[in-house]
């Protein structure tokens, strides 16, 4: 992110976009645009980018992008889809830049189909582009693409999904079932396999998921709302039965009740959101979600990582998360739309909340010998979970440092608690260094540096396998990972959280 100049924040952009200003300089025409014509429009004072089919004059957006100029700069002229996939995939252009839409693209690029109709034969469904290319050389569609099979007995409907993976776990299956319609998702590597069902008749609220994890056997099991014999499952909704990339996918959401909002410091608080009954849902270690609010009238989505609702200061047993809870640590901005609009949700206000999202390995931690966490403010909210997690449940750790970067002491989050922790478990060492200390401070000083990450980030034998987490600001994170590959860490020793 870049600074914006005073009077261009995203409250300022939504209301010239409700000015009633001509933002595309087509007088409220719309257009088919050739690519000889978007290629035209490739200079700051005349931008425009295509997503998705879709051309946006990009230009009056500039001075309101967070990212900057530069950013938007990348895809002027051309079709920015992969671009933005790669960066922004989460957020609603539609709703940000509705009125800055041109027109469509004279040619439409010719996408897979969503849906396969199951008559089709398995050869046929690999032609149609249901299967990554490099697996359907390799092997059959069948022996790939998970399936399902449903059964009834007189008060419940189970379905059963193979997944023809092993080691398949709780994290890896979301369910989801609103007023009859039912979303069961299973994550198989960078794929994802969908169940989504209009279903024939109702069900309760209460659903279970049963895992055989070592056949990779998976249960959905719901109650009949009435013993009624139901003749089908129900009809397919668009994305049923599909087997494809993850990015590919779109983000699914469901409404979370807020139950309590705590104060951690003078800035920030500790969300506690409920999931519906009718959803399963078990957020990974290094994973965030997606929260989204309607402000003004537009759709505003952000990113952020669940936390413990404590950090545990024993850590003999996994800690196994009840299932039903979201804990979210959250800084609130006194000029931040979004986290504005958050803090004054009352306790029993909804919110909507997405699938979880992030590429951290967990193989990666769970063969670390030391681990070393750099964070800065709330960049800390990915460390708690992997802080309980390598403690744990990694046998081969000797040694995890948090190295925690604040402005203020009262900037410091869960203090006391790491504190304690670090008495508690000898493994476990935390350093604070701040950039705007009172005189009374005795610990260390100063901002992220070379000469600071080589005193504190340092291997304790030659051949010991290192894994650095790093996480904050972006150019926190950006300057970090290039003084750490100046040090001599290659990026596999590296894990920046971006969102």
């Amino acid at each position: 992110q870049v600074p914006l100049k005073p009077g261009r924040s995203l409250m300022d952009w939504i209301r010239l976009t409700k000015s009633g200003k001509d933002l595309t300089g087509l007088k409220g025409k719309l257009i088919e645009v050739t690519e000889d014509e978007l290629a035209k429009h490739n200079k700051k004072e005349d931008c425009w980018i295509c997503i998705r089919g879709f051309v946006y004059n990009v230009t009056p957006y500039m001075e309101y992008h967070p990212g900057g100029e530069d950013e938007l700069m990348k895809a002027a002229g051309t079709d920015g889809t992969d671009l933005f996939d790669q960066v922004h995939r989460w957020v609603n252009y539609e709703s940000m830049l509705k009125e800055c839409l041109v027109g469509r693209m004279a040619v439409k690029p010719i996408a897979a189909p969503k849906e396969i109709s199951s008559t089709l034969s398995e050869e046929k469904k690999q032609l149609n582009g249901m299967l990554p290319e490099k697996k359907v050389l390799g092997a059959s569609a069948k022996d790939i693409t998970p399936s399902y099979d449903w059964f009834q007995t007189e008060s419940l409907i189970t379905i059963v999904v193979y997944t023809k993976q092993k080691d398949m776990n709780a994290e890896l299956v979301i369910v989801d079932c609103q007023d009859k319609r039912l979303r069961g998702e299973i994550i198989v590597g960078d794929h994802s396999y969908l169940v989504e069902i209009d279903l024939d008749h109702a069900v309760q609220e209460d659903l279970t998921v049963n895992i055989a994890e070592k056949v990779g056997k998976v249960e959905i099991i719901l109650k009949k709302k009435d013993k009624t014999h139901w003749k089908m499952l129900g009809q397919p909704l668009e994305g049923h039965n599909t087997f494809i990339r993850q990015v590919d996918r779109g983000l699914f959401y469901r409404k979370c009740k807020l139950v309590s909002k705590t104060e951690v410091t003078h800035d920030t608080k500790l969300f506690c959101l409920l999931l519906p009954k009718s959803t399963h849902l078990q957020i990974p270690t290094g994973q965030h979600i997606y929260l989204k609010q309607i402000i003004a009238g537009t759709e505003i989505v952000k990113p952020y990582t669940p936390v413990l609702p404590f950090l545990p200061l024993d850590f003999k047993e996994p800690s196994c998360p009840d299932g039903a809870h979201i804990y979210l640590m959250i800084k609130i901005y006194s000029c931040g739309l979004f986290t504005q609009a958050l803090d004054h949700l009352q306790i029993g206000d909804y919110i909507s909340v997405s699938n979880p999202e992030g590429n951290l390995k967990k193989s990666k931690v769970q063969t670390a010998e030391e681990l070393f966490l750099l964070a800065a403010g709330t960049g800390f909210t990915p460390m708690v979970k992997l802080l309980n997690f390598a403690l744990t449940e990694v046998s081969c750790l000797r040694a995890v440092k948090l190295i925690f970067f604040n402005k203020t002491e009262e900037d410091i989050l869960w203090r006391n608690r790491l504190e304690q922790l670090a008495l508690k478990d000898e493994r476990f060492e935390v350093h604070f260094i701040l950039s705007q200390p009172t005189k009374d401070w005795a610990g260390r000083q100063g901002k992220i540096s070379s000469s600071l990450l080589s005193e504190f980030v340092k291997r304790s034998r030659k051949d010991s396998k290192v894994l650095i987490c790093i996480c904050g600001p972006t150019p926190f994170t950006e300057q970090g990972v290039q003084y750490l590959k100046d040090l001599g860490y290659s990026l596999e020793e590296i894990h920046a959280f971006t969102a």
